[in-house]
């Protein structure tokens, strides 16, 4: 896979199908490498006609890591956002944001349909509110708005993604990984043990950074409530959300449609906090769909 200078940092980023075909960006999630967009819903995107990219987000994988930078505790951001103050972080998402769009101008594209899923979704909203004239279309998949009235995570949910293993040694890091996998991911569609395993060893062997999981948390509280930023977005935007998220429960997508003028909200029953792979042809249906009618010639100018 190809690295490339954008905003100043080095991305590690993938291509998938024609180079002529409408721009696709895929922007990941918390601590999670572009592995994580299931190589099978890549390559539906790309047989639904599109030029689909996929990269790592800074500070994980093969991207640039912001060693030596140390973001606050979880908790005491959080009590100092409470009184709002605002402690010293590492980057914003909106620094993750310029990263994306820097991508796009390293491979000399100047409008692109934009995905994310996850904080990736928060980064993508951060593209069209800040960016509007890079976006031909929205979609935030399995993310929210930052409001912070609605429901939190589930706290089982919450402490697998933030306990620390107990070692670092690679069968403990896998069965740590394939946790996380059961415990956020889909309850009407549960992954085959042997794939969340197969997919925890692969990304443990392609990269191990740890560090850079406490900066883009603090990344994400930092940003707070983007409702009033939200209602700015131009762009056609789908929102799509499990009902079943035990991560970031339903309502955050449902607020996330009610703050952009037109969205078109979309859940989906038995879906949780992953892209389970019986969904896949219904997420890439649904992507391309409203890719297709936000720019029915596919201008990419």
């Amino acid at each position: 896979m190809p690295q490339i200078e954008a905003n100043g940092i080095a991305l590690e980023y993938e291509e998938h199908g024609e180079a002529s075909a409408p721009p696709l960006l895929l922007v990941m999630g918390l601590g999670a490498q572009l592995t994580l967009w299931p190589i099978e819903l890549v390559e539906a995107l790309v047989e639904r006609g599109f030029r689909v990219i996929r990269y790592d987000n800074r500070d994980i994988g093969l991207s640039h890591k912001m060693e030596g930078a140390k973001a606050p505790g979880m908790v005491r951001h959080i009590l100092l956002r409470r009184f709002g103050l605002r402690p010293r972080v590492p980057y914003t998402l909106a620094d993750m944001a310029a990263d994306g769009v820097g991508l796009l101008d390293a491979l000399g594209i100047g409008k692109a349909h934009v995905v994310g899923a996850s904080m990736g979704g928060m980064i993508a909203q951060h593209i069209a509110f800040s960016f509007p004239e890079r976006v031909l279309s929205l979609t935030s998949i399995m993310s929210t708005t930052g409001n912070p009235k609605l429901p939190p995570a589930q706290k089982e949910a919450l402490s697998v993604l933030t306990k620390r293993p107990r070692s670092m040694a690679e069968s403990v890091l896998v069965e740590h990984g394939v946790r996380i996998g059961r415990t956020i991911g889909s309850p009407g569609y549960p992954a085959d043990e042997d794939r969340l395993r197969a997919n925890a060893t692969r990304d443990i062997r392609r990269s191990l950074y740890p560090a850079g999981l406490p900066r883009q948390l603090a990344a994400i509280i930092a940003d707070g409530d983007r409702r009033e930023r939200l209602a700015g977005i131009e762009a056609p935007t789908l929102v799509i959300h499990g009902e079943g998220d035990p991560l970031v429960p339903v309502a955050g997508g449902r607020d996330t449609a009610a703050h952009i003028r037109r969205a078109t909200l979309k859940t989906i029953p038995g879906m949780g906090h992953d892209l389970p792979l019986a969904l896949v042809d219904e997420i890439a249906d649904a992507i391309a769909e409203h890719a297709r009618a936000a720019a029915p010639e596919g201008a990419t100018a």
